[in-house]
Order: structure tokens, then sequence, then C-alpha cells
């Protein structure tokens, strides 16, 4: 828990120390008041007293709470302003760190623990600083302070509040101990009713399409259900401390004046209203030690969730990057939009079998190198090694004839257009999704071109606004095959050095995808291409075949070579098309 208040900045610790100021300030207000109780008491006991002598130490009296009061302002208003500004440098910063996980760390988180740990997990060590700063370094002073007021009044008065801060101590423990590995649960739960929840929202068409939303609403409730027991375990146990807290106020309270009946019984005439006004002061000041771990006790409420929060916030944020930066901004003079992958292989991390083996091919600048194989074949893999998603496991990868690893990876994206497998498209408008990332301001005209050559003009000049059309989050409100569009019309819009087409053609018509791919071929003809697809018509004019079978690289060569030599290709080829449309073609 404590490791996470490295990040506090020193602004924030100096917020602290005024809070802390003000808080010794405040306790030194409050334990005044008991002195001034004492006066009144001998006051109103004398004969020949006077009115204004009460009144005197009442103003006194009156004047310490409104000071508490204006101290116990400030130091809320120092805490509120520590635990927000913390918790939003926090959010930053694991926001931050998860941008720049690759592929392996956020699998190994799962994206909604991710979710869950910045926001539910940040707003519970925001909470703990909050009441912390009131109430934990508050608590002890308080008490220690009390303590030394009340110290050589009564041993009898001192046994009777040492007992029963012993058994509020015991009891802290044992609710504490019984109810934090129950926290470190519920954290876990939340994740999963997280996943649950954005897993039927993201597949909401499938679930209405196969009549399964009986059977989500079960996933859902069982999931709920676990939580919900889980916190009403948590909820009842902590239930027990505040019922046990009033009772021994109450027992402490009738001890102290029980005691105190008897000793003024037996004390001497003379002594008894010394022993009163004693007895009265001590009643304030016992009650004061009881307040402070009361206050105590609600910091113990929050202190086992928020602990686990800060755990799981730690191991974000201490996560070591699989994926460094490099130091190299530009490839080798004369050499662009070149690609060469030297005897490269490939397994995930903590996998026994590798999904690639042994991969060499060469792309020139201008060349459209495709990629073919069956289902599993690793075609999908290969090119996510490229924007280094992924590393290779063996085997290097130059670009422009530098090893990937060794640009920024900033420098090395910048170099290429990735249209993905699945199209993504961000909440915003069709402008803002094609130009993503970019920072120019006017961007109509190479947002229409852009578009126009992804063979989406058509539908985009149909929308509402055209190219301000709103596009909701995830591209709901389009087809699978304009969110393609759009997606390759992104990549266009970059007009970058080499271009990676994982199975970006799968969801067009094949009017459309030939349409498509001879305006590429005419307007990206400098450009490199990579290209996934299943599709035979897709890749056969490509100026070079990699055909993948089980990760191994079992043939290269243009079409008409590897329909000669290549079993495997000839395979896919008759498994799409008839031998006269394949002579045709």
């Amino acid at each position: 828990m404590l490791k996470i208040f490295k990040y506090f900045h020193k602004k924030e610790w100096m917020l602290v120390f005024f809070s802390l100021a003000f808080i010794v300030i405040q306790v030194w207000l409050d334990l005044k008041l008991p002195d001034y109780m004492s006066e009144i008491t001998k006051l109103v006991q004398t004969e020949g007293s006077k009115i204004s002598d009460v009144m005197v130490q009442g103003g006194y009296m009156l004047l310490c709470a409104i000071g508490s009061m204006f101290a116990a302002m400030l130091v809320g208003f120092f805490a509120a302003k520590v635990a927000a500004g913390f918790s939003v440098r926090m959010r930053a910063k694991v926001f931050e760190k998860t941008m720049s996980f690759s592929m392996e760390e956020i699998n190994g988180f799962s994206t909604s623990s991710l979710i869950t740990r910045s926001t539910n997990d940040i707003t519970q060590v925001q909470l703990l600083i909050a009441m912390g700063l009131q109430a934990i370094v508050k608590a002890p002073i308080l008490a220690v302070w009390a303590i030394y007021k009340i110290m050589g009044k009564s041993w009898q008065w001192s046994a009777a509040t040492g007992i029963a801060v012993a058994f509020l101590i015991i009891m802290l423990s044992i609710i504490v101990f019984i109810a934090l590995p129950k926290f470190k649960i519920i954290q876990s739960l939340t994740d999963n009713l997280n996943r649950v929840t954005r897993e039927n929202l993201t597949g909401i068409r499938v679930v209405h399409a196969y009549n399964a939303e009986k059977y989500q609403e079960e996933k859902f409730e069982e999931a709920n259900d676990e939580l919900t027991r889980t916190n009403l375990f948590t909820n009842r146990t902590m239930a027990i401390m505040m019922p046990t807290m009033t009772l021994i106020m109450s027992g402490i309270s009738l001890a102290i004046y029980w005691i105190g009946a008897i000793l003024i019984y037996d004390a001497a005439v003379p002594d008894r209203l010394n022993l009163f006004a004693d007895m009265v002061v001590f009643s304030t000041y016992a009650m004061q030690v009881i307040m402070a771990f009361m206050m105590l006790s609600i910091v113990f409420i929050m202190l086992p969730r928020a602990s686990v929060s800060a755990k799981r916030i730690n191991e974000v944020l201490d996560t070591k990057t699989k994926i460094t930066d490099g130091t190299v901004t530009e490839g080798v003079t004369g050499l662009i939009g070149e690609v060469e992958f030297r005897n490269v292989s490939f397994k995930y991390p903590d996998a026994a079998e590798y999904i690639l083996q042994d991969i060499s091919f060469t792309a020139h600048k201008g060349e459209m190198v495709a990629f073919i194989g069956s289902t599993g074949s690793g075609k999908s893999t290969l090119i996510n090694l490229l924007p280094r998603f992924y590393d290779a496991t063996e085997g290097e990868i130059f670009v422009d004839g530098v090893n990937v690893k060794e640009y920024t990876l900033e420098a090395l994206q910048q170099k290429l257009g990735y249209v993905s497998q699945k199209s993504m498209m961000f909440r915003g408008t069709v402008a803002s999704n094609v130009a993503y990332g970019s920072d120019e301001t006017n961007i109509e005209v190479d947002v229409q071109r852009a578009v126009e050559i992804a063979q989406g003009k058509e539908f985009v000049e149909k929308m509402e606004n055209q190219y301000e059309g709103s596009v909701s989050q995830g591209g709901m409100n389009l087809s699978g095959g304009q969110k393609q569009r759009l997606s390759i019309a992104r990549a266009i819009y970059k007009k970058p050095e080499i271009y990676l087409f994982d199975d970006s053609f799968s969801a067009l018509d094949y009017k459309t995808d030939r349409q498509l791919r001879s305006l590429l071929k005419k307007e990206i003809k400098d450009a490199t291409t990579l290209l996934v697809a299943q599709r035979i018509g897709t890749i056969k004019n490509a100026d070079r075949i990699v055909v993948l079978d089980e990760g191994k690289v079992v043939g290269i060569g243009k079409h008409d070579e590897l329909m000669k030599d290549c079993s495997v290709y000839q395979e896919i080829a008759y498994s799409q098309l008839t031998k006269e449309e394949l002579e045709i073609g």
C-alpha cells in the first residue's frame, strides 16, 4: 500500500504537511474543551462564583469549538485536493502505461481487468487518501494526547479505559483478518462482472440473433450473485464494528461514572468537588480516546480494499513492457519501403509450439507481396510482427535495411499503414476516423481522396452530413464492408511507405474488391504492399505470393509458377475457382 505513495508530488506532500499542522491545532482545541468544562463545573459548585466567570469559560469553549470547526474544514479541503489530484494523475499513468503495452501484456491482464484497475481501483485509493488524512493522522495524535491528559487522574479510571481500548483493538484485528482476503476476491469478481457485461454489449447482435438473451442473463446473474454474496459477507462483518463501538463508548461512560461515584463516596468532603470535576474531564477525554479508535475503524473498513486496489495498480505500473523502444528514426539511405524477413520464427509466450518457423522473404519498394494459406497457418501473426505487436522469437525483421527493434516505435509505425483483420472504428465522424491520429487541420481534400480510392465515396456521401457524418463506437451504425473500406481509407490517408493488409478485403463483394485493388495499384504504386488474403482472386496479380502451411513457407512465386509447383496453393486455388476461371484470370 505504501509503495503507491511514491507517486506523490512535492506540492501534495506540502499539502499533507499543512493538513498535519491544522490537525494538531484541531486536536489541541478539542482537548482544551474539557479543561474549560472542569473550570465551569468547579465554578458552579463553588459558593460566591459569578455568572460572568462562567460565561467567560463558556466563551472560551465556544471559540475552541469554532476554531476546531475551521481547522477541520481546512483539513478536509486539503485532503480532497490531494486525493483528487493524485487520482487524476494515477489514471493518466495507468492509461499511458497501458498504451505502451504490447499484446502480450494486454492479454496477461485482460481488457476488463485493466478497465477496473484504471477506474474502480483508483477510486478506492482516492477515498482512502481523502478519509485517511482526516482520520489516520488525527486518530493517533488525538489518542496519545488524550491519554497523556488523563494520566495520573485515577488508576481505576485508566484501567477501565485501557480494558476498553484493548477490547477494541482485538475486535478490529479479528474483523480485518476475516475481511481482508475477501476484498481481493471482490476486485477479481468485479473484473469478471465487467468482462461479462462488456462481452454481452459487444456481441449484442449475436446474442439477439441466437435468442441467447436468457443464457447471457444467467451468466450475468451468476457473476453478479457471486460478487453480491462476497460483498454482503464483508459488509456484514464490518457492520459488527459500529454497534460494538457504540457499546464500548456507552460502557466506558458507565464504568467511569460508576467508579467515580465510589471514589467520591469514599473521599473526604473537601476532595469531593475536585474528584467530581476530574470525573467529568476524564469522561470527556476517555470519549476522545474511543473516538480516535472509531475514526481508525472507519479507515479499517476502507483500508483492506484500498490496499488490494493499490497492489493491483502497482502491478500495472511496475510491469516491464517486452517491446522496448529503439533509437533509430531513419532507415538506410536509398532503401525506402523495403521489408526483409530473415529466418524468422515465432511462438506465443508460454506456448510449446512455434506458430511461424524459419520465414524468409524480401519485399522491395513498389512490390505487392501476398500471403495465403489455410486457417491457422500463421498469416496474420506474420503481418503483426512487422509493427511489433509482438517481437519475433528468433530471426530478424528489417525495414529499410534497419532491424525493427532498433527503430523508435513512433518512427517504425510512421512508415506503416496497417489495416487490421477486424475493422475498428472510433466514436466520432467519418473524417475523424479516416484522419485518425493526424494533427493536420485542413484534411478535407485528403480524406475525400482516401475514401474515394477505398471505394467508400458512394455510401459516405449518402450519409447525413457526409464526411462529417456520425460514426458510433465500434462503428455499430456501419456495415462490415463499410467499416472495412473506411479502415483501408485510414491507411491510404496516412501515405505510408509500406501497407499492411491483414485479410482486409474479406467483407467486400468481388466487384468492389476488384475495383479497389485496381485503384490501389494505380494510386499507391510507389509503396510496398504486404497483403494477407483468403481469396485467390485478390492475390493473383501480386508480384510475389508466399504460401504458408502450418507456419512454414511451402512456396514462393507468382501465381502461374505456384500453380505448377506448389500443391498447397493448387489445392486452395481449385477449392475456390474452376480451371477455366483460373486460366481466364
